[in-house]
């Protein structure tokens, strides 16, 4: 399977949590990595940590806000100041739109889809200018357990999360030979959960008897930056939650 040493990776969202584990990752196996959020000061201290742990590492912190109307014209211009790409992993989200069908109205269901759905989207429509030609390359995009299995009042967020399997092949397919793929986590111990962590009772949702780890997920990301033959393609992370 081909190395990704060398690489040009980009991680939006890769200040924190499974992003910043999936730069971790790439880091340790040669690659060069930039990182981009929304928070400048975030994304500043993770990449001197980065560097910290990779003296030798090429890594790179950019600015990048998602949450307005020109966000297009924002991530036109992230990927142009890196310029020739092998790979982007899109990891960024916000809260998540979890509330009672009741509540919900149109300013919400816009709202709940732009960062975690059409963002991605806009990035896809840009991708092929700026990542190398050929099956080489890839986009990957971030959803969530919670698009495979019902909670309740999921309702409004879960069709933007089930929306990126559609997307992800569909993108498969208009965009090749480029790669597009998607991962999938359940629950994952990072940061967002503050210190006292993941609650116990979470791991009684999973027939494993406990919640991933960032550099478990990380696994999936890398993995489909590798494989080649794999485009279209879910890699469902969730410790058998989407058994019980």
């Amino acid at each position: 399977m081909p190395s990704i040493k060398d690489c040009t990776v980009l991680v939006i969202g890769g200040s924190s949590g499974i992003g910043y584990g999936v730069a971790e990752k790439c880091l340790s196996e040669g690659a060069n990595v930039h990182i981009a959020s929304s928070n400048a000061s975030r994304v500043d201290k993770s990449a001197v940590a980065l560097k910290r742990k990779f003296p030798g590492g090429g890594i790179t912190a950019h600015v990048c806000d998602l949450a307005g109307d020109d966000v297009e014209r924002h991530l036109e211009r992230l990927l142009s100041a890196i310029g020739s790409l092998d790979h982007i992993i899109f990891t960024a989200g916000d809260n998540l739109a979890i509330q009672p069908l009741d509540t919900i109205d149109l300013h919400a269901i816009r709202r709940a889809g732009h960062v975690r759905f059409a963002v991605p989207l806009l990035l896809a429509k840009l991708a092929p200018r700026f990542l190398n030609s050929g099956p080489t390359s890839s986009l990957t995009l971030t959803t969530g357990a919670g698009s495979e299995k019902p909670f309740p009042n999921w309702s409004l967020v879960a069709g933007y999360l089930t929306g990126l399997h559609g997307i992800t092949r569909n993108l498969a397919l208009d965009l090749k030979p480029l790669r597009v793929n998607l991962v999938s986590p359940g629950v994952v111990a990072t940061p967002l959960w503050g210190s006292a962590g993941v609650p116990d009772n979470m791991k009684d949702t999973t027939t494993l008897g406990k919640v991933g780890t960032v550099e478990e997920v990380a696994e999936a990301y890398v993995y489909l930056m590798k494989d080649t033959n794999a485009t279209g393609a879910c890699i469902s992370t969730n410790a058998g939650s989407l058994l019980l």
